[in-house]
């Protein structure tokens, strides 16, 4: 009966509909964007735990990594190094790259780290290599590289593959076999064959140093000696790191549950319209239940059934729509292609992220109802049947 009652105006019903269908994909467009742009963020910080990250005075720290600031000489590993409570001291280059086309992107096409070799696990951890994969070459002149499994994917490439970097070719040595965001589009290279090709010479050592404090030593200590000892250097700590950070990604949140209350609303205000426009054309029919001795609560329950098929209706195809509308962006976003993301669906907009905005939209639709359908069962019916017969 409920179907019925909401055929009985296809077009309002279809552009009611339509309208929660058109929010719904906003905020999953939007939400899911957003989510994984932060997780992305966060899971940079799972990098160096526990460890000093020292860069050079001013520079802009995301997480772990510095993105905008000055270089390091050759002299600063050694002066950490010798920092009372520091047990080593390792070197990096870091460089995100991006292309400027046919849009500005949000993210990196891919991140290049040069690390002395022997020093792989300070970076990658315990991730393996795929099979037949092995480490560059300590020796420069051999231009060897680890790539992640997204760039390998991407690109189709293997061991043994060329890739070419700043104008150089480079040889695919071995493939990270890991899920990480950052890690699955890195380029990892020996420290002094990134040095070549980003500066032209070993004058600088990078842009980071990752100093792991001795035992019984806290990061805060081994930081706050560093900047001490060490003139124009930075030494930020996991905590700190985390601060520089947070308000960023907090303010994004509120950004994206702001838009989706405002839009929430704008469906309820919807559907409670056109359930109100749907309750005064059937007052007739209401009044003829009540009168035949229909049950008080039938009336409520048959308007609040009509809005939460409307919100299920509109947030399904929502969903459906929004889904494939959140891989768009983030495929003309990261220049990576779209049938990439098609793979990856699940990972980008999680079913527990589908459902929850399923419940959230359907609900909203059901509040909605609460007014017409109170409307609805309150009408004065000997009126009503006066009125209309």
């Amino acid at each position: 009966m409920c179907l019925r009652n909401l055929l009985r105006r296809r077009f309002r019903t279809s552009l009611c509909i339509f309208g929660v269908c058109l929010a719904t994909i906003f905020i999953v467009a939007i939400g899911a964007t957003t989510t994984n742009y932060t997780t992305v963020i966060r899971d940079m910080n799972v990098f160096f735990g526990g460890d000093v990250v020292v860069v050079a005075e001013g520079a802009m720290v995301i997480q772990a990594f510095p993105v905008v600031g000055g270089n390091l000489p050759v002299s600063v590993v050694e002066k950490v190094q010798q920092v009372n409570g520091v047990k080593t001291a390792v070197p990096m280059l870091v460089q995100f790259g991006y292309q400027f086309e046919a849009v500005i992107q949000l993210a990196p096409t891919n991140v290049s780290v040069g690390i002395p070799p022997g020093n792989w696990s300070v970076l990658v951890g315990h991730t393996p290599l795929n099979p037949g994969g092995d480490w560059p070459s300590p020796d420069p002149g051999k231009k060897e590289v680890v790539i992640g499994s997204s760039l390998a994917k991407q690109y189709d490439l293997t061991v043994g593959s060329k890739v070419k970097t700043e104008n150089t070719n480079l040889t695919v040595a071995g493939i990270l076999d890991t899920r990480s965001a950052l890690l699955s589009r890195s380029i990892i290279l020996p420290l002094e064959l990134a040095q070549h090709l980003y500066y032209g010479h070993t004058m600088w050592i990078g842009n980071m140093v990752v100093a792991q404090p001795e035992e019984g030593v806290t990061e805060k200590e081994v930081a706050d000696r560093i900047e001490a000892e060490i003139l124009g250097v930075e030494a930020l700590t996991t905590h700190e790191r985390n601060e520089i950070v947070e308000p960023l990604l907090h303010d994004i949140e509120t950004w994206n549950n702001g838009i989706s209350g405002v839009l929430y609303l704008l469906s309820m205000v919807l559907v409670i319209t056109v359930a109100m426009m749907n309750v005064s054309e059937r007052r007739r029919d209401f009044a003829t239940l009540d009168a035949i001795g229909a049950p008080k609560g039938a009336i409520f329950r048959m308007v609040l059934t009509e809005t939460m098929l409307i919100g299920l209706l509109g947030g399904l195809s929502g969903i459906v729509l929004g889904s494939i509308a959140a891989i768009l962006i983030a495929s003309i976003y990261t220049n990576i292609p779209l049938s990439m993301f098609f793979f990856d669906l699940f990972n980008i907009v999680s079913p527990l992220f589908m459902m929850k905005i399923l419940a959230s939209t359907v609900a909203v639709s059901c509040v909605a109802g609460v007014i017409p359908a109170i409307a609805a069962s309150k009408m004065n019916i000997p009126e009503v049947l006066r009125s209309e017969y």
